[in-house]
């Protein structure tokens, strides 16, 4: 709400598919706290301007009438934060509370989470006299919505949410940009609506731009980037190079969209846009009339015998319906523009234990593997669509699962034939050792040099090579065998959500850089296991073999010290060790047989 941008032509929808009272409560909190929050921001250029992330950077005031503004708002960020704390921790909404506003009442017939009638309230109306701030300057409109759920429809997850937005912010503002964040995220830069409609209007390209995505950056990032959250090469490197085949891919979050492209308009150099102000609410409809006409847009039926997820609107059907849903986008002739600028413009939430950050690799890998075995395998539906270079950038990250299997035998394999003194690579005095070497030493010092080139640190770029291991030895592999599996109608995929929120031990562990197992996972037992393997074969030397070996030992070395050394909350659980360690040396000794045999 708080955006550098007239505030009669900005509209903040809310999005609460757990359809909560809680959620809703601390939505209206807020809105009663930007009346003062957004003249304070405007008289001061407050940057961030999401409160949490300004006080937390600890501001210094410009003056003595600075300090005593700065002292009464947070004294009313605090209190709003009091009065959202208390029902949290009580669990529901105080009854004295509830009269207050009309929009409890919309819960009276609600069941469940997954049983209830679509829940819509405008809280601020820009042309109701009363949603003015304190200095008399209009509001920007605040919605919120938990759209129609019954236990026989599908809802679709995400794809399905952001649609019904899509509908219903189509009859209230019917604004032609659409940003879209996640929850977990905040705007760092009170300028990112001015930077994307200057990639829109741009006279020469700005007609044929669909989207424009930031790299999606996260604030809460250690020094070394334990797990390798921030995929730097990616965001700054591989993203910018995107931009010459027709633009990024959409990754679902950060990313400003031109309302008629992402509702299934196809590009041609008739469709320029004239910008216009048709973004208002229809003047001559009350709140409460346009609440009641929008509402049947987020109902459960409203979708059936319809074009929505299929050509209109997100994709269904897919885990990534980011990437497919870009991708389509780019197949009906749009292209897209990355914006990377030096302050980053939004930042979000990584995960802080590795049991999260594999279990989120894990569905990624999952649906972008699903995208290529998919009819709109980018090679042959993007076709005479998108170049070649662009297709070849979608199946890149298209098979990212795929890497298990190269991995998964250079972590095991040349191990276990340490055992047998069985060499599977060239001594070091042939010359075939020659390709070997320079394939290693090239990898590592181009993949080093570009980490650091990113603003990486060398530890940092370690991290990141583990993290490169055990995802394709974890999380990519369980979603080869999840792809597989669904194939041969043996399972069905599961939208997972990835858990961003840490008690305070955890918190504390991740920010003194100590990696988090916490509870048992099939996943963690993997790796444990691996890790072993590899430590009972370090026992023999033999040239590169060894060599390789003896990095696999260093970059376990997280694994074996939870395992065997931690004492706190965040060690490997016990019944993962031991199973572990019956599974590595039933491993080593098994292939002893088998080769002896």
């Amino acid at each position: 709400m708080a955006y550098d941008y007239p505030p009669e032509k900005l509209s903040v929808y809310l999005s609460d598919d757990g359809g909560s009272q809680l959620t809703f409560y601390a939505l209206l909190e807020a809105s009663k706290f930007s009346k003062h929050w957004l003249p304070y921001c405007r008289k001061y250029n407050v940057e961030p301007r999401s409160p949490a992330a300004y006080f937390k950077s600890m501001p210094k005031p410009l003056n003595a009438t600075h300090a005593s503004s700065l002292a009464s708002i947070k004294k009313l960020y605090e209190e709003m934060e009091t009065r959202i704390e208390r029902p949290i921790e009580l669990g529901r909404i105080f009854e004295e509370t509830q009269p207050k506003h009309k929009g409890f009442s919309r819960w009276d017939s609600y069941s469940s989470r997954h049983d209830h009638d679509t829940i819509l309230e405008i809280l601020i109306d820009g042309r109701r006299p009363e949603d003015k701030d304190v200095e008399g300057w209009p509001l920007p409109t605040l919605v919120y919505l938990s759209r129609e759920k019954r236990p026989q429809y599908t809802h679709n997850y995400k794809a399905g949410a952001m649609n019904a937005l899509i509908r219903v912010s189509s009859k209230i503002s019917n604004g032609e940009i659409i940003l879209n964040v996640d929850c977990d995220m905040y705007s760092n830069n009170s300028q990112s609506i001015r930077d994307a409609l200057c990639c829109f209007m741009d006279e020469k390209h700005g007609q044929e731009i669909a989207f424009v995505q930031w790299p999606q950056m996260f604030s809460n990032i250690t020094k070394n980037d334990l797990y390798g959250s921030s995929f730097r090469a990616t965001m700054q490197v591989e993203f910018h190079g995107l931009d010459g085949f027709g633009g990024p891919i959409y990754i679902g979050t950060g990313c400003f969209h031109r309302r008629d492209a992402l509702c299934g308009m196809t590009f041609s150099k008739d469709c320029l846009v004239k910008w216009k102000s048709k973004n208002q609410m229809k003047i001559e409809a009350s709140t409460q009339e346009l609440e009641e006409e929008a509402k049947c847009l987020a109902s459960c039926t409203y979708e059936l015998n319809s074009q929505w997820g299929k050509e209109v609107g997100l994709k269904y059907g897919f885990i990534v319906e980011d990437a497919i849903t870009g991708m389509t986008i780019h197949c009906r002739g749009w292209k897209s523009v990355l914006l990377n600028p030096i302050r980053p413009s939004f930042l979000g939430l990584s995960p802080t234990t590795l049991p999260q950050f594999l279990m989120q690799q894990e569905r990624w890998g999952e649906g972008l593997l699903q995208l290529v075995l998919s009819k709109y395998c980018p090679l042959w539906y993007g076709h005479k669509k998108i170049s070649f270079g662009h297709q070849l950038c979608y199946c890149h990250y298209g098979l990212w699962a795929a890497n298990c299997l190269a991995t998964l035998c250079y972590t095991a394999i040349p191990s276990l034939y340490l055992l047998k003194s069985i060499p599977l690579f060239p001594e070091i005095s042939s010359p075939w050792f020659l390709p070997f070497a320079y394939i290693i030493i090239s990898k590592y010092t181009y993949s080093s040099v570009e980490y650091l080139r990113c603003q990486g640190t060398f530890r940092g770029w370690w991290n990141e090579q583990r993290a490169w291991l055990y995802k394709r030895n974890s999380s990519y592999l369980f979603a080869f065998l999840a792809i597989v599996l669904k194939l041969l109608g043996l399972s069905d995929q599961a939208f997972v959500v990835t858990a961003k929120a840490a008690d305070k031990d955890v918190s504390e562990r991740y920010e003194s850089e100590i990696m988090e197992f916490g509870h048992s996972s099939p996943m963690i037992t993997l790796l444990a296991t691996l890790a072993l393997l590899n430590l009972l074969c370090f026992a023999t030397t033999m040239g590169l073999q060894i060599v390789l070996c003896a990095v696999l030992v260093l970059i376990n070395f997280p694994l074996y010290e939870a395992m065997f050394f931690r004492k706190d909350k965040g060690k490997m659980p016990m019944d993962v060790t031991m199973k572990s360690v019956v599974y590595a040396f039933v491993g080593c000794i098994g292939f002893s047989l088998l080769l002896k045999g």
